[in-house]
This record gives C-alpha cells, structure tokens and sequence, in this order.
C-alpha cells in the first residue's frame, strides 16, 4: 500500500515545488493556460479568461486536504512556471502515473527534467511507490526526452489511445521506472 503524505514542498538546485494557492490564478493563466503551444496535446483547451483558471485553482487548493493529492506549482526565480502531478494512482499495485504543463518560455532548458526526477524520488522514497509512469503524445517527443534523462523506460506506444481538446485521437508513447531501477541508478543520491 501507498502511504500518502500529500503534496509537500520539494527543492531542487533551480526550482522549487509547492502547493498551488489560489492567488497563482494569474501566474497560471499567463505563463501556460492560456498558451495553445502548451495545451495542444492536453485533455483541456487553453483557458479563455483568468477566472477560468482561478475557479480550478480553487479546486485544486481545495483537494490538498485529501493526503492523496500530489500536485506541484512549480517555481523559478520566484515566478510560477508550470505544473507537476499524479493523475492516477493505484494503492493496491503502489504505481503512480505522473502530467505536466511548463510554459513555452521555459522549455528546452531542462527544468521540467529537474522536477520529474524531484516528485521520482519523493513518491518513491516516501510515499513507496513501486512503479511510476508517464505518457505523452507521440507528436510532443520533448517528454519523451524528459522521461529518458529521468531514466525511465520506454515501454511502447499506444496507437490513438487519447483524445486531445481538439478532437483529434493522438497515439501515446508510455514510459515507467520501478523503484529498483531508481535504486539501482542511485538515484535518490
């Protein structure tokens, strides 16, 4: 079984990953939720206003107090850059699966690999998961890139498995690490 502890504060050497408040509405909205290059692989359509996305952050700070919600603001600099989640787990077989957003001036700096390998070792080393995945759009291979520089594996492709905001069926590319292959890579050093 998983032992959820919840979203905590993680650092690393540039970024810090917290809890979202709801006054990052703005934040949010202007560095990637409003940004189609962003959302064009997602489940949802870049936000229209910014009372859009202060109604799901509202949301969102409201879920933190189930001890199994595990979503990251991350931040730069003082400045909110994206975001880092589990969007599924299962208690039974300890594997959770892992989504991001960064915004486009962010990019190709390797910042998002620094934070996937930050929630890596905190979802293995504290909540014990067993396996952790992460799934991207076939035509979006910068996660691919992350997850491979994060060590993970990948392990196939699944054809027009996902549905995009647009409509379009896109095939998805799947990776996963277990926590002996974290182990072993020394990862948590």
């Amino acid at each position: 079984m998983l032992h959820h502890q919840g979203t905590r504060t993680l650092h690393t050497r540039r970024l810090t990953l917290r809890r979202f408040v709801e006054e990052d509405a703005r934040q949010m909205f202007d560095g990637w939720a409003c940004d189609e290059r962003v959302t064009r692989f997602l489940t949802w359509t870049p936000h229209d206003s910014p009372q859009l996305t202060a109604a799901l952050l509202k949301d969102w700070c409201a879920a933190y107090e189930n001890p199994s919600t595990y979503n990251w603001a991350i931040e730069w600099d003082g400045r909110l850059i994206g975001n880092i989640s589990v969007v599924q787990t299962s208690d039974r077989s300890e594997w959770a699966e892992l989504g991001y957003c960064l915004g486009h001036a962010y990019w190709n700096q390797g910042l998002m690999t620094e934070a996937v390998r930050a929630v890596l070792g905190y979802l293995f080393e504290e909540v014990g998961c067993h396996r952790i995945g992460l799934s991207h759009a076939v035509r979006n291979p910068a996660s691919g890139r992350v997850a491979r520089k994060c060590g993970m594996t990948y392990e196939g492709t699944r054809r027009a498995l996902f549905r995009a905001a647009s409509g379009e069926f896109l095939d998805i590319a799947e990776y996963g690490m277990l926590r002996a292959e974290w182990d072993a890579a020394g990862a948590s050093e």
